[in-house]
């Protein structure tokens, strides 16, 4: 039975989390208030702060949420017998790919990671999050080197190296309004993480 009331309390709180992030998009993290979510949820925002306490809390709920929608990059939906290169190639794709900045709007990306600075939970949370995508794309990266697919002397260096491209690039590619800039850019940054990887540049066996 209490299993029934936590499951219930989490969708709950997931429904809320959801509606902060839509909110957010349209007003911004920082002007976002429980008044506002409550709004959107058509709920009184006392119901609200029974599940959050504080901004905080729904912050680091919010990069939960972001950690949930990125790892729709790393997952082959319905997809089998598939080589752990294949796999590797799908996730650099997805990095490099508008796929990667369309699960999470950039704006509430930036909002929340301005926080860092401010807040020791949520800069926990954060770097969790960062050594959590890198673990993700080593243990496939291993996955090839395992199969004999590929030759990295340090896997983990590898992937953080690769995240380290993916990091700038988005930066620099949330200022680009020309798509054609956009596009030729983002081939490029995919190349150099596939150099790292030893690998030349080659088309997903997915596509």
């Amino acid at each position: 039975m209490g299993m029934g009331r936590k499951s219930l309390k989490e969708d709950r709180q997931k429904e809320i989390i959801e509606a902060f992030y839509r909110v957010a998009q349209q007003e911004g993290v920082e002007n976002t208030s429980f008044a506002k979510i409550a709004k959107e949820l058509d709920i009184t925002p006392s119901l609200l702060v029974h599940y959050f306490h504080t901004k905080e809390e729904l912050l680091l709920g919010l990069i939960d949420f972001i950690v949930d929608r990125y790892q729709h990059i790393y997952q082959l939906e319905a997809r089998k017998n598939i080589s752990a290169l294949e796999h590797l190639l799908f996730i650099i794709d997805n990095i490099f790919s508008r796929k990667w900045n369309e699960l999470i709007d950039d704006g509430v990306f930036y909002s929340c990671f301005a926080f860092v600075f401010r807040d020791q939970r949520v800069r926990r949370r954060f770097k969790d999050m960062t050594l959590l995508l890198r673990k993700w794309l080593a243990n496939a990266i291993q996955a090839c080197v395992d199969e004999q697919q590929l030759e990295v002397v340090d896997v983990n260096q590898t992937a953080d190296l690769i995240f380290v491209i993916s990091d700038g690039a988005y930066y620099l590619l949330s200022m680009i309004d020309d798509p054609v800039e956009y596009e030729e850019r983002l081939a490029g940054y995919r190349q150099q993480a596939l150099n790292l990887l030893n690998l030349q540049s080659e088309t997903s066996p997915l596509d």
